[in-house]
């Protein structure tokens, strides 16, 4: 039997937080997520004027993140490169990119996703909120 470190409420404040403040750095609106491995909703936030459709999109990347086990722009570049038929792959609705595997030990317990303005500018709010924790 392996064991396996999860995400904490103190771990989700702790990237919701750090994300947030690299957003308002920035002067982003945008939604961040963050879910569980299992692509579970652990917390949320959709900073003042951050577009209506980015709380959906910042859920859906981070579980294509969690339950992929890798970045969601993977999944942009292989669609990009004209392999369409992964559009149709059951459970997957972020496929751009923004999400971002919470990586523990060569494990994945968890995802980022931020949606609300660049995609590139969206995986480097993700990228700040899970560098705010503190990993074994």
């Amino acid at each position: 039997m392996i064991t396996k470190h999860v995400l904490q409420h103190e771990d989700v404040v702790t990237i919701l937080n750090a994300a947030r403040a690299e957003a308002q750095a920035n002067k982003w609106a945008v939604t961040i997520a963050v879910v569980d491995d299992g692509g579970h909703l652990l917390g949320h936030y959709r900073l003042d004027g951050a577009p209506a459709m980015s709380a959906h999109m910042a859920p859906a990347k981070a579980r294509t993140s969690a339950l992929g086990r890798k970045e969601s722009a993977v999944y942009e570049d292989v669609i990009n490169k004209g392999r369409f038929a992964f559009l149709s792959a059951p459970g997957l609705e972020g496929m751009l990119e923004g999400g971002v595997p919470v990586i523990v030990q060569g494990q994945v317990i968890g995802a980022v996703g931020v949606s609300g303005v660049k995609s590139s500018e969206d995986a480097q709010i993700a990228k700040a909120g899970i560098a705010a924790l503190t990993l074994p």
